[in-house]
């Protein structure tokens, strides 16, 4: 926004199939300072456990391995460029056993050897002993490394559907190595670099997936956020995801749960009605259930009462905002 503002941040999970998805867990994530300040946060309700700082790639972590032990079944995790940048979470996620997608910037390090890190030979009695881990082996960025393939090296792929025709895009995958210069080892990973066709935008990704995975099932692995960040699309303009004013913890978290109760709801009906309805939509549904559901606005005088019993509402709660400030200034007088 280029200015400070009032904002929430929260870290989300979603799961998809088959061209469906829905969010299934979201925790609210709390600035350094916020996690500081215990007055502050016992205002609004924070939960003492939730008191300690933790990274939206920490929040992260602990929502993937939260949600495997609770029961939810799913092949794979995938992530935007905030998470994949992160070595240290791609490396937890890999010692958990979870396969990933991160996609990464363009500038992510990668190697096409092993660097095999290791701790130089002691050359003199004098001084400390060597113990920070290097390697000779150079290293090169993503976006370099995809500059120098031919032509012919790179594969087109059609990996769905699309509204205005076949998504189809340029895909390269290497195998290569990523150190981050403080693990004891290096990773060997696949690299997928995805092209549009008129070559003016390139994504990279890194996934440990095993080593036999082809190109296709990498490329559709990298495509399935396109139906998460559809999914947080319809969860704001159908589910009210975004409308709401709230200022305490349990609050917020009431909130969002009862949005993704709604989110999953519509991806059942979605997934339930696929072979009749392929095109069924978030709007189609909400229009079904406003024109079948029962209301209580029937005739011109239940519209007035509506209303004037809306309007009521209002003047209770602004009578009662009034008082307690009057309460307020009293005190400090």
């Amino acid at each position: 926004m280029g200015k400070v503002d009032n904002c929430q941040v929260g870290v989300f999970a979603a799961v998809t199939r088959d061209g469906v998805a829905s969010v299934v867990d979201a925790d609210l994530y709390l600035p350094e300072k916020w996690a500081k300040d215990t007055t502050r946060c016992e205002a609004v309700g924070v939960p003492e456990e939730a008191q300690t700082f933790r990274t939206k790639g920490e929040i992260a972590l602990d929502m993937v391995i939260r949600l495997r032990r609770e029961g939810l079944h799913f092949s794979f995790v995938a992530f935007d460029g905030g998470y994949g940048h992160l070595p240290w979470l791609l490396g937890e996620l890999d010692v958990e056993g979870e396969i990933f997608f991160a996609e990464v910037h363009s500038d992510q390090a990668i190697y096409l050897q092993d660097p095999a890190p290791a701790v130089a030979a002691r050359r003199s009695s004098k001084g400390r002993a060597p113990r920070r881990l290097r390697t000779t082996a150079v290293p090169m960025t993503v976006a370099a490394w995809a500059a120098t393939q031919s032509a012919s090296a790179w594969g087109r792929l059609s990996i769905r559907d699309g509204e205005k025709g076949e998504v189809m895009a340029d895909y390269l995958t290497q195998r290569v190595w990523v150190w981050d210069g403080e693990a004891p080892s290096a990773s060997r990973w696949h690299l997928l670099v995805r092209r549009e066709l008129d070559g003016t935008k390139l994504k990279f990704g890194l996934s440990n997936a095993k080593p036999r995975a082809s190109l296709r099932r990498l490329a559709e692995m990298q495509g399935a956020r396109h139906f998460v960040e559809q999914s947080f699309r319809e969860a704001k303009s159908a589910c009210g995801m975004a409308e709401y004013q709230v200022r305490r913890w349990q609050a917020w978290h009431h909130h969002m749960a009862l949005v993704m109760i709604a989110t999953m709801f519509l991806a059942k009906e979605r997934l339930a009605h696929r072979e009749t309805a392929e095109l069924l939509s978030c709007r189609d549904l909400i229009e079904i259930m406003r024109h079948r559901l029962p209301t209580k606005i029937v005739t011109d005088e239940d519209l007035a009462a509506s209303i004037i019993d809306r309007h009521r509402r209002r003047h209770k709660a602004m009578e009662s905002a009034y008082r307690k400030q009057a309460a307020m200034l009293s005190a400090l007088d």
